[in-house]
């Protein structure tokens, strides 16, 4: 069986000095190349549905694409929710065959936060789920700022949550386009210095591929969230398509593809982590 959770993933990680990425999911197409990408390379992946897919599918039926891929492939696949709010969502994702939940609770107090976190691990690992939340604000480009985790709110959640893995803020930015990386070293030191748990960096598009490695083979940092460099990669690769193409209206026809290209540019993550 090669259906994964986070732990079954992280912990060989630790151990061998490397990082697993998380890629974001958006559909069919890009799923399966990024499953293909990491059976031809030997390596785990992670596969996430984000809000805004689960916007645009349903839970249920991505849970069975997730799990459908996940139980084909030749290689450990996590079937992740990522930045679910509520219990709700992630009780959603457990009933629909996801093996892995991020509950997303940063934006509350510390207190709180460690609170619904420990009420979700209670849930999730009675099913054989993972959990992974989050102490800091990673901002977004041309949106909201980030704010640095604190070491002493990291150690309380630690401590504390039950979670599996901890997303932490340390310079990394949600949907940056360009390789711009901003990570504080100092501050990742001391945070790894008060936990224990494999840590998560989202925003990782915008880490350069040194800095990534540098973070998988040094660090205790062993999940790099990955989804707007895989957008535009898909969107050029669309582009260009379309416009060589424009005779061509079949839908399956016109996203199939793009799936070369989006397989080859998950490769390179991968690569990059290993």
């Amino acid at each position: 069986m090669t259906v994964a959770n986070l732990v079954d993933v992280l912990k060989p990680a630790l151990a061998g000095r490397y990082g697993v990425a998380g890629l974001v999911v958006l559909g069919w197409e890009d799923a399966r190349a990024y499953v293909e990408a990491a059976e031809e390379l030997d390596v785990s992946v992670i596969l996430q549905a984000g809000p805004g897919c689960r916007k645009h599918t349903p839970v249920p039926i991505l849970g069975k694409m997730f799990r459908h891929l996940a139980e084909q492939a030749k290689v450990p696949v996590v079937c992740h929710i990522d930045h679910a709010l509520t219990i709700e969502e992630c009780i959603l994702g457990i009933d629909n065959g996801f093996t892995s939940v991020m509950i997303d609770g940063s934006a509350l107090p510390i207190s709180e936060n460690i609170e619904l976190t420990a009420r979700v691990v209670e849930i999730a690992h009675r099913a054989n789920v993972s959990v992974e939340g989050e102490v800091g604000v990673v901002g977004y480009m041309s949106g909201a700022a980030s704010a640095h985790t604190a070491p002493a709110d990291a150690q309380r959640f630690d401590e504390e949550s039950g979670a599996d893995a901890l997303a932490i803020s340390i310079g990394n930015v949600h949907l940056n386009t360009e390789k711009t990386s901003g990570i504080n070293f100092e501050v990742l030191r001391a945070i790894e210095a008060v936990t224990r748990l494999p840590l998560v960096l989202h925003g990782g598009s915008g880490i350069p591929l040194d800095v990534r490695a540098k973070l998988a083979h040094e660090t205790r940092v062993k999940k790099f969230n990955i989804g707007t460099e895989l957008r535009l990669a898909f969107g050029t690769s669309l582009r260009k398509y379309l416009s060589e193409n424009p005779q061509i209206f079949d839908r399956n026809m016109i996203l199939g593809t793009t799936s070369g290209d989006m397989k080859a540019e998950a490769k390179k993550i991968l690569l990059g982590l290993v």
